[in-house]
């Protein structure tokens, strides 16, 4: 069976390799969510190199030295632990000792798992650090996909191995412009990112040759689909009353998206809402948002679903349920989802645009190099993206439209008039505007020579226009 394609990652790949061209011992921590693509990466990162990954299960200590045992043995081609075994972590960690006076990876996969059946491991690695692996050459590697645990377990001061780590990879969902690389197709890649988000395992494993409708039904519209329990597995695994963050996660995918409306709409107390939407962010499935320019401690903060599978299937599998379990998914998906598709990609097409100009940013493609983005809204009004430098008191004011035949005239004067309302160094500022849409009218300017990222720029007026095709050259340029 072929392997999957290795999406992204480079920059993690990178750092790894680096690491183990050194000559210290490193104890680096691996963690980020189910599916994210963390064992891929230490298989691929072991790849030609010498050491083993060990997979940890949910089953009693015993069983998992009785593992452990068997693996290492086969790896070290050792007969007599063959025989023996290990009969505690001491002697696992022993061994590890003396098998370190050369590089080796040691990786230890769902760690967390080994933890819930032996409180003390963690005391125990530490003492081995301590006083004998971080004298070897042992490249170790912890890794987990509960994320609040290993955080508890290694990096947390109360701790015993706080300190103790070299280095950490928080592993998250893919940016749009791998998914694009993977897929080629532009307009494609944009429909399958806005339903399936950036998990590698979800992607990967679709039929990508099928249209949007077709993967949609066969993939999450069918009750055999593993895509449509994964959201409740990833709950029931990650959190401990997993029907209060299904309570919160379903109201803001309804639209409520303050910490009053959500309050209000699920009859938690504001306490219960505050504590579990920050858990919600530290899962990294939730994203607070204060208007661009504004301070991160602004009271005007909203919360918004940050994983795209979550809010498709909130908004469109959950309430369509009972219509899956009676084998009419098919049906519901023609009347219940693809009538509100274009507006539903329309609002992740915002959060795409925002990530293919940060993965230009710097590249001397955009009018400057921005330090602080974001969307903006005050009193009823709203920018899509504002971009802006501190140093250079530039400042980039943004509309996206996933619509064709676009008017860019008219947006182009309502983004004006808005953009007055920015107090940002408004009376020493340089500014640009920008439309982002599938296609414009024809009509809309008379434009002047291609710019460097191929987009129609007024130049007197520092207005940019970005169709479809020159969105995909800004991937491609992401992607040299």
């Amino acid at each position: 069976m072929a392997k999957p394609p290795f999406l992204g990652r480079q920059s993690e790949m990178s750092s790894l390799n680096s690491r183990w061209k050194g000559k210290s011992p490193e104890f680096i921590v691996i963690y980020g969510r189910r599916r994210v693509g963390k064992s891929e990466l230490i298989d691929r990162f072991l790849n030609k190199k010498k050491g083993l990954r060990l997979l940890a299960r949910e089953e009693a200590k015993e069983l998992q030295l009785r593992r452990f045992s068997e693996e290492v043995a086969d790896y070290f081609n050792d007969d007599f632990l063959r025989k023996t075994g290990f009969s505690d972590w001491d002697s696992f960690f022993e061994y590890l000792y003396q098998k370190s006076d050369e590089r080796i990876i040691i990786a230890i996969d769902e760690f967390p798992y080994l933890v819930k059946e032996d409180n003390a491991l963690p005391s125990i690695l530490q003492s081995f650090w301590d006083l004998k692996l971080k004298y070897t050459k042992i490249f170790l590697i912890l890794c987990g996909s509960s994320i609040r645990m290993m955080e508890s377990m290694v990096m947390e001061y109360s701790s015993p191995l706080y300190g103790r780590r070299t280095g950490q990879i928080l592993l998250r969902p893919l940016h749009f412009i791998h998914i694009y690389d993977y897929i080629k197709d532009i307009k494609k890649s944009i429909n399958y990112f806005s339903v399936y988000g950036g998990i590698p395992a979800y992607i990967t494993g679709l039929n990508i040759s099928q249209s949007i409708e077709k993967s949609i039904t066969d993939n999450i519209f069918r009750k055999d689909s593993y895509l449509l329990r994964d959201i409740e597995f990833v709950l029931r695994n990650e959190l401990s009353e997993p029907r209060y963050y299904f309570s919160i996660l379903l109201s803001i995918s309804n639209g409520n998206h303050s910490q009053g409306l959500i309050t209000n709409d699920t009859g938690l107390s504001k306490g219960i809402v505050n504590k579990y939407l920050s858990t919600l962010i530290d899962l990294d499935l939730v994203t607070r948002k204060v208007p661009a320019t504004v301070s991160k401690r602004s009271h005007r903060g909203l919360y918004y679903i940050k994983d795209n599978l979550f809010l498709f299937w909130f908004r469109f599998a959950y309430p369509n349920v009972m219509l899956i379990e009676r084998d009419l998914g098919d049906a519901a998906v023609k009347k219940q989802v693809m009538p509100y598709l274009s507006d539903y990609t329309g609002l992740r097409f915002e959060e795409i645009a925002e990530d293919i100009f940060l993965s230009v940013n710097g590249r001397d493609v955009l009018p400057f190099f921005f330090t602080g983005w974001g969307s903006w809204w005050h009193k009823g009004e709203e920018i899509d993206g504002i971009y802006y430098s501190e140093t250079e008191n530039k400042i980039l004011f943004c509309e996206y439209k996933w619509q064709d035949n676009v008017k860019a005239d008219v947006l182009i004067r309502k983004l004006k008039e808005k953009s007055q309302k920015v107090s940002w160094n408004r009376d020493n500022r340089t500014e640009y505007f920008c439309i982002v849409a599938r296609s414009f009218n024809n009509g809309t300017w008379e434009t002047s020579e291609q710019t460097e990222i191929s987009g129609r720029e007024k130049e007197a007026e520092n207005i940019i226009l970005l169709d479809i095709n020159d969105i995909e050259i800004l991937c491609r340029k992401a992607l040299e």
